[in-house]
Formats: C-alpha cells, sequence, structure tokens
C-alpha cells in the first residue's frame, strides 16, 4: 500500500519510540520471550442495552493482572483489561455512572459516538476528582451511523498516561445487515512494564515523539491464539486503542474485506492486503477463513521525527496467531451491499477554516511549544466559534516534519481531499492522518450536538502537552 492509500483510509503509520523501564530484555520485556505466547484469546465480556437502555457501573481503579505470564499492576475498568464491551443500537441511551478510584483525576469519552456534548455528556471538560463519581449519560439519535466506537479516558493532562495504563474498551453501535458466522473484538494496545510488573512512566523524549509501548497487546493478552473454523466468514472489530503507536492492520494467507471505518461505512466492502489505523482508529473487517496457520501482524510504516530526535517505523511485529481448522475453503464474499452514504458537498458552504497543528523545538532538544496555530490549549479559551446548523469546510495543515492524527468530537467529518487528491466517494472519519507537510480537507456538519467540545492529536502525549483546541457550536 502506497503513502496515498494508507491516507485514503484515514490511516498513518508510527515511529519506534522505547520508553524507560528497569531491567527490560532485548525483548522488551523483563523476561525472556519463551513466557509471552500461547494463551487463547478471549473476547471481552459485553454488556447489551435492554429496552433501549445501557446501564453500565464503571470504576476506574488499579488492578493486578497476568500480562505475558507474570504479574502486572495495570489501570482497569472495574476487574478486566480492557472494560467490558458495550453493545448498543442507534436511538439507545446509554447511562454510566463512573467512580475513580485512580491517584489522579479522570473522566469519560465515548470515542465515535455523535452525541451531546453538554452537561453530562460526552463533555472533555468534566474532571473527577479520586474517590468521586459522577453519572453521565449519552443518548444516541435515531439515525445514529452503525460502526465501531470505544471509550476511554479524556481529563487533558492525564489521558495518556492512563490509556497507557490500561483504561479503554470497545462500544458497537450494532446493525442487522451483514452476513457473518460470529463476531470477534479486537482490541490493539501497547504497554511497558517495568522489572516489579508497574506501568513504566513516560519521558521528555516519549511526551515529544508519543510514547510506544514494548508489548502489543490484543485484548488485554501478548501474542494470543485466535482459534477459528475453516469456511466460516467472521466479522471483525478492530481498534487501535495505542497511545501514539499506528497499526498496520494485516492477516497474510486469509480474505479480508474492509465493510469501513471508524464510524462510516463504505458504499460497498472491498477486498484489502491490509489496513492501516492511526491512534483511536478503527476497522470493520470481513475475514473469510482458509485452513492453516496464520499470523495476525502489524506492518511498518515511516511517520517522520523530530530533528535530532530522529524518526523510524512502528516496526511490524506478530500480534497474534490465527488457527484456522477443518477441511473447507471460505466461500466468496460475495457481498453486493451497495449503499449511500451522506454527502456533504452538495452542501452550501457557511464558512472556511484553517487549523495548523504546531511543534517547535528550544535549545539542547526542550519541547518548547505544542498545540494548534501557535497556542497550546487553554481550558478557558474556545478557539473556533461555529453557528449551529452550519456546514464547514476546515483545511489541517501540518508544516511540522511528523505524521499527526486529527480528532474532532462528536461531529464526524467528510474528507474530500487528501495529500493533495480529491476522494471520489464519501468518506467519514473521526481521525484523519495529517501527513509531516501535507494537508486534508474536511467538511464538518454542525447542524447537531451543539455545545463546546476539542479537536486534538490523537498521539495523547501530544494531547496532554497542549495539542489541542476547543469549538463552540451554538
Amino acid at each position: 500500500m502506497t503513502r496515498r492509500q494508507a491516507i485514503r483510509l484515514g490511516a498513518v503509520g508510527a515511529l519506534g519510540v522505547a520508553i524507560g523501564g528497569v531491567g527490560l530484555s532485548q525483548t522488551g520485556l523483563p523476561w525472556g520471550e519463551s513466557a509471552t505466547a500461547g494463551a487463547r484469546l478471549a473476547d471481552p465480556e459485553a454488556l447489551r442495552s435492554s429496552g433501549g437502555i445501557l446501564a453500565v457501573d464503571l470504576v476506574a481503579a488499579h488492578h493486578r493482572t497476568s500480562i505475558a505470564g507474570r504479574d502486572a499492576r495495570v489501570l482497569a475498568y472495574g476487574e478486566s483489561l480492557p472494560g467490558r464491551t458495550w453493545r448498543v443500537r442507534p436511538g439507545d441511551r446509554i447511562d454510566v455512572r463512573l467512580r475513580n478510584e485512580l491517584d489522579t483525576p479522570t473522566n469519560l469519552h465515548t470515542h465515535g459516538l455523535a452525541v451531546s456534548p453538554r452537561g453530562n455528556g460526552d463533555n472533555p471538560f468534566l474532571s473527577i476528582d479520586p474517590g468521586e463519581s459522577i453519572d453521565y449519560t449519552f443518548q444516541l439519535p435515531e439515525d445514529h451511523p452503525t460502526g465501531v466506537a470505544w471509550y476511554h479516558p479524556h481529563r487533558h493532562g492525564t489521558v495518556a498516561d492512563q490509556l497507557f495504563g490500561g483504561l479503554y474498551g470497545a462500544l458497537i453501535v450494532e446493525d442487522d445487515d451483514v452476513p457473518a458466522s460470529s463476531e470477534r473484538v479486537l482490541i490493539i494496545s501497547d504497554i511497558t512494564l517495568t522489572a516489579s510488573g508497574d506501568v513504566a512512566p513516560a519521558s521528555q523524549q516519549d511526551v515529544m515523539m508519543g510514547r510506544e509501548g514494548r508489548l502489543l497487546l490484543v485484548n488485554g493478552q501478548h501474542r494470543p491464539l485466535i482459534s477459528a473454523r475453516a469456511g466460516d466468514i467472521e466479522r471483525w472489530r478492530v481498534i487501535n486503542a495505542c497511545t501514539s503507536r499506528y497499526i498496520t492492520f494485516a492477516v497474510p494467507g486469509q480474505e479480508l474485506h474492509l465493510l469501513g471505518m471508524d464510524m462510516g461505512r463504505a458504499s460497498a466492502p472491498r477486498e484489502i492486503s491490509d489496513v492501516l489505523l492511526p491512534p483511536g482508529g478503527r476497522a470493520d473487517l470481513l475475514v473469510a477463513l482458509s485452513p492453516g496457520t496464520a499470523e495476525v501482524q502489524t506492518l511498518g510504516y515511516d511517520r517522520g521525527g523530530m530533528g535530532m530526535m530522529g524518526g523510524g517505523l512502528s516496526g511490524s511485529a506478530v500480534l497474534a496467531t490465527l488457527s484456522v481448522t477443518g477441511g473447507n475453503a471460505a466461500p466468496p464474499i460475495g457481498l453486493a451491499d451497495e449503499r449511500d452514504a451522506p454527502d456533504l458537498r452538495g452542501a452550501t458552504i457557511a464558512g472556511r477554516r484553517e487549523i495548523a497543528f504546531t511543534m517547535s523545538m528550544g535549545m539542547r532538544g526542550r519541547m518548547m511549544d505544542m498545540g494548534f496555530d501557535g497556542r497550546a490549549f487553554d481550558i478557558d479559551r474556545i478557539d473556533q466559534r461555529v453557528d449551529a446548523g452550519a456546514v464547514e469546510e476546515w483545511i489541517i495543515s501540518n508544516p511540522t516534519p511528523m505524521d499527526h492524527p486529527f480528532h474532532l468530537h462528536v461531529w464526524p467529518m467528510q474528507v474530500i481531499e487528501a495529500d493533495g487528491q480529491a476522494l471520489d466517494e464519501p468518506t467519514w472519519r473521526d481521525v484523519v492522518n495529517v501527513p509531516a507537510q501535507g494537508r486534508v480537507r474536511v467538511l464538518v456538519d454542525f447542524s447537531r450536538n451543539p455545545g463546546r467540545s476539542v479537536y486534538h492529536c490523537h498521539i495523547l502525549d501530544h494531547e496532554d502537552a497542549g495539542m489541542m483546541a476547543s469549538v463552540e457550536v451554538g
């Protein structure tokens, strides 16, 4: 896949950044590789809505678990890593009581949902102190898109540490129109543990480059075994829950069809060899299973670097082993599911804005400035004011030497141009990669969800360092 094709998929790659740890082996673990693989993959336990309501008691707390055969002290929602999968339908309401048993403030973001940012909705400005709790309500409209979302903390200044520590879970808005024998949720994350099993802290270099954990996990497990039956067609919901790492997802030897990315559904499924996911990005796939053993992989991609800090790849790695047994090859995926995605290109454009990522270096490589348009995030400042009901064109430029993934809360973006090329069909994303020295153009419909929210770099170390801004619609 070319760089241009990757960007057209709203995807990017990453550089490898090693972060601190005590006594780490060359495998990136404080123990040998022989102890790191072989567990059978478990899907996260699911919570389903009933009568149009999903009620969730959520506790953010420290948690002891086994990772790669070793005792680890991580963060988790309740007693599971990742948190339980929430399954809802368009029109449902999600009621969440979140209790904070951490040592730092937290809150909750339903990444991918187009819901209200006001009050106790998807409000990134809420802060829940240690020992406190809050009741959230997320009301999905009747015509909410179906697809793959997820939930994670979004309290500015603590987001990267809390996600890296283990606070994340899947959120599926279900449909009934995709035939599949079964469904899997695959949440990819990364983490670095010290020799004592604690989560390794971030360094200054991690903040500048975006940390990448030395252990890659799928549903909280290191290199698990996925067992499947030949001839089945499975639906895989893949989520990149890494703090900064970019995942190029591939399963060589198996037939993959892309149904959609983020909450955007393609007009028709198409066969792919791999798909690139920025931090926070998701893919909805059909997998036609043929007999044999295959490696579920992430491939490499160079996203640049900062001068003397260098650059590089999120190197290729094995995520899991897929064992497909039985004597039948999978039948062809003959989906002719043509659908019309909403298209804003014929709408009246009420305004055009240009927004630019900002990174600058000071003496001896010290980061001096990180933000948008030359300004670091200020919770008391409104950076963009938009009239309710407006459709706007945003040009997001990146004059820095690194790729950055741009995420806008609660208002989906229709990408109309990437890497200098116009896109032929409606392409909806909530995370869009902006390549180094490049730009993208998107259309945003602000007719729903008035209120105040944010856009930011989804390299979450960058977001915590100031690469975020606010937008108020009203």
